[in-house]
């Protein structure tokens, strides 16, 4: 693949014949010659990727080639430089003519022979062309090609929310302006307390005024006052298809009770017959199946941070199916979260003194395992710039270690306030929905009155950095250097309060409540302590005991279950081997997890026959919080400070696309690359699937590896951008990093990006989703249902269609540093992306005007 992801049968196919022409003089010194020569009457950037295109193709080839199925023609074994090839005539004829050209065995050679006129492939892909129309607009493919790939942008849990419900409502009315002006015009809906109305572009109203409405469609119907009107204030103005839209709230000053009677006894009356206007409630539906989908996947770790006199103390996590990577990797071998040595007080306070958009730092971090003891070391990038050479220290010594990691913090403000997400339905709806709405209780609401701002961790480790990095060369007396760096066992940090999210089947497994006398013994074999069980599963127990047990997580323990003893021969129940997961303060209450391997066999394997035999039987646990309802008000604040620029995706057909997208809060330059051939609060992913065509796309072929292997995967995406450029395909240049051959390539393209405009780096997270959770949204669904069935059947199948999401993490000043930018390059290409958004801001506003 070129370094600017273009395949021949596109953009380049215009410049066959030139490339033909280069091919036999790739690796000759007049090269550069040759090509100005053909391509002096060619724009500069089309020179480049011309050039950029003769590298990829000139590249070595290790690759083995089968055409067996794939070409009309009979294979037989074909053997060059050690590699074995089935080729037909043809492919071999081809293969031969190409090596005279090239001298080796490359890329240009491979796709000559798996591009042959006999290729079952081509011939299906030149049918599909012949059947295009001609008469198309040579830009009407890229149009068509961007529009698949553009999603409306969804702001997490931010979503109108109506007091009273909102009626269709079209009957003629008559505006009166203070001023004695009038106007007749239509109303669009209308609630106890507001009104929308639809005029002519041509009125001298402003919002805040006050205006008088006379319903003249309802008083031939209805007794109304034909001499006063209904007054009303201008809350918002909005023009759209030769008319304006005025929204407007009752005026206080002006009551009328009789029109209030009337109004109230005619909505609750005929809002079946004329349908309740539900648009707000469809938007909040749509906007909480994205966040459902996007905050249990994402890679980045939220902790809450508590201001207390100027004093930054990390309180809370919370931890989903995808973060808990970081948690892991901060715990030490007793499982003791040891997170607060990456959140040190300086780090933080360092973060919270920068301006707002510019509070992000890069940690990087490795352990040294001792005596079975873990030790922590990290150094943020500013405490490396500080001397060099001890930068090339712990950066090469670190990398060449398997716990070699790079964390990104990006710290945020947030508010207390936002905990409290109610639903878009008002309170009159219902009882149930009145008590959904209500604000989370004072007692939690003091718990979290100190929280000032959100840190997010994501670890942006990448295999190539890492190699990268291990190639440092240092000096190993420098080595005793690095202790500055070690985190201290005995000064250990403050602890932080973890909680999970609330997703679907969120468990590895199901609690079931079985009481049952227990005895616990500790692994010295001493004291015996007497108590009950108070849930099972296959491998986990929770107990409470007579009396506080105090011992350390991760503790072995052994135990008993006499009366269980008794109902069976099969299992030896009073010597079952567990492990201390957690405690509760008064150690009296702990929770058990059964010993990996051989030894917690017995108990896995007796609580699963007992499970499987009683399952009908057995009631299931809820999952407590200490505090009721923290974990949600938690995920709130998150979900409407999220860093991270994302997407989910359906399946439509083969390919997958993207469905919705939340923006970046924190970083313009990550948005301003999908925002760019994009209509306003809309994002587009096109260059996410530039690699489409390829043998290996990353997201189509990703997708399926995390099926089959159930993991995450990552990948860096390097992206050259010039938003001067008109057609997508050249002001966006994506390159995947499996792609490069060398670090030395990866050098060349930020060089040649930064030179042609603006790099930009990211890492990409991609996952596949879990079940839809219907609890979150069923209250507003049955609402929508109640009065509208066919659009919650398109939600359903909106919901259920998402099967994937990728999270994409700016990651442009670590590699910039990686690879040793110079800083007056690290400028421009900063200078630049200010331009960009001035340019993009520029560009709104016009459109605004226009």
């Amino acid at each position: 693949m070129s370094l600017l992801s273009l395949p021949m049968n596109q953009d380049l196919r215009q410049y066959a014949n030139i490339i033909e022409a280069l091919k036999p003089v790739i690796s000759k010194s007049g090269f550069n010659n040759r090509l100005n020569e053909l391509t002096e009457h060619l724009p500069k950037e089309r020179r480049f990727l011309i050039k950029m295109e003769m590298q990829r193709l000139a590249r070595p080839c290790m690759r083995s080639i089968d055409l067996r199925g794939q070409v009309n023609g009979e294979c037989r074994l074909y053997e060059y430089n050690g590699i074995q090839h089935y080729l037909d005539d043809v492919a071999i004829e081809t293969f031969e003519d190409q090596l005279s050209v090239f001298g080796q065995f490359t890329f240009g050679v491979y796709e000559a022979v798996m591009e042959t006129d006999n290729n079952f492939k081509v011939m299906r892909e030149r049918e599909e062309q012949q059947r295009e129309t001609v008469s198309q607009k040579r830009n009407q493919p890229q149009a068509m090609a961007l529009e698949k790939y553009t999603v409306p942008v969804v702001n997490l849990l931010s979503y109108a929310r109506r007091h009273q419900e909102r009626m269709n409502f079209a009957v003629s009315i008559e505006v009166f302006a203070q001023d004695g002006s009038v106007w007749r015009g239509n109303s669009v809906d209308i609630s106890t307390e507001g009104l929308q109305i639809k005029l002519g572009k041509e009125t001298s109203l402003q919002v805040s005024d006050q205006i008088e409405i006379f319903f003249r469609g309802l008083e031939e119907e209805f007794a109304m006052d034909k001499k006063q009107g209904v007054v009303y204030r201008i809350l918002k103005m909005v023009y759209k298809n030769e008319h304006q839209y005025l929204m407007l709230q009752r005026a206080e000053n002006v009551p009328n009770v009789p029109f209030d009677q009337f109004l109230q006894n005619f909505i609750r009356g005929n809002k079946r017959r004329y349908k309740v206007n539900m648009s707000n409630t469809i938007d909040a539906v749509y906007n909480k199946i994205a966040e459902q989908f996007l905050s249990p996947r994402s890679p980045s770790l939220p902790v809450f941070i508590d201001q207390v006199e100027n004093k930054l103390i990390p309180r809370f996590a919370m931890l989903n199916e995808i973060n808990t990577d970081i948690t892991d990797y901060w715990s030490d071998e007793q499982r003791q979260l040891r997170l607060g040595y990456l959140l040190s007080a300086s780090r933080l306070q360092w973060l919270v003194n920068r301006p707002a958009a510019q509070r992000e730092l890069y940690v990087y971090a490795f352990t040294h395992l001792q005596q079975d003891k873990i030790y922590f070391y990290s150094a943020s990038s500013k405490e490396l710039d500080a001397k060099e050479v001890i930068k090339t220290a712990f950066l090469g010594f670190g990398a060449r270690k398997v716990s070699w990691r790079v964390f990104k913090l990006v710290m945020s403000e947030m508010s207390p306030d936002q905990a409290h997400a109610p639903l878009s339905l008002p309170d009159n709806v219902s009882d149930k929905i009145k008590r959904l709405n209500q604000e989370p209780s004072a007692r939690l609401m003091a718990r979290l009155k100190n929280l000032r701002h959100v840190v997010h961790i994501t670890d942006v480790t990448s295999d190539s950095g890492q190699e990268y990095y291990s190639q440092y060369k240092f000096n190993r007396a420098n080595l005793p250097h690095l202790r500055v760096f070690g985190h201290a066992r005995n000064r250990p940090p403050a602890a932080i309060q973890t909680y999970r999210y609330r997703f679907h089947d969120k468990r590895m497994e199901k609690r079931y409540l079985v009481r049952t006398t227990i005895a616990l013994t500790a692994s010295d074999g001493g004291t015996v302590y007497k108590g009950v069980s108070e849930d099972i599963s296959v491998r986990g127990l929770r107990v409470e005991l007579n009396q506080p047990f105090n011992s350390e997580n991760g503790a072995p323990v052994e135990v008993a279950f006499p009366k269980l003893q008794s109902l069976t021969d099969k299992y030896d129940l009073m010597h079952l081997q567990y492990r201390i997961v957690a405690s509760n303060g008064e150690k009296n209450i702990v929770h058990l997890k059964a010993v990996e391997g051989e030894q917690g066999a017995v108990a896995r394997k007796f609580f699963e026959d007992l499970i499987k035999k009683n399952k009908s039987s057995l009631k299931t646990y809820q999952e407590e919080e200490d505090l009721p309802g923290i974990g949600h008000a938690l995920r709130c604040i998150n979900a409407k400070n999220t860093p991270n620029l994302a997407f989910t995706m359906n399946k439509e057909g083969a390919r997958y696309l993207p469905q919705a997208a939340i923006d970046a809060r924190h970083d313009e330059r990550i948005n301003q690359i999908a925002a760019h051939y994009a209509p306003a609060d809309n994002l587009n992913f096109e260059f996410m699937f530039r690699d489409r065509n390829l043998e290996s796309p990353f997201i189509q072929h990703g997708i399926k590896q995390i099926k089959l292997e159930q993991l995450p995967l990552r990948q860096e995406l390097f992206v050259a951008f010039d938003p001067d450029q008109k057609l997508s395909r050249m002001a966006i240049l994506p390159r995947f990093d499996n792609r490069f051959s060398s670090h030395e390539s990866r050098e060349k393209f930020i060089h040649e990006a930064i030179g042609r405009g603006q790099f930009i780096a990211l890492h990409v997270l991609l996952t596949t989703t879990g079940k839809p959770d219907m609890e979150m949204l069923q209250a507003e669904m049955n609402y929508v249902s109640m009065y509208a069935i066919h659009r919650a059947r398109e939600l359903e199948e909106f919901m259920w269609d998402i099967v994937a999401c990728a999270h994409l993490v700016d990651v442009t000043d670590e590699v910039l540093s990686r690879y040793n930018i110079e800083p007056a390059l690290i400028r421009k290409n900063r200078r630049h992306h200010h331009q960009s958004i001035r340019n993009n801001a520029i560009r709104s506003d016009s459109q605004l005007l226009s």
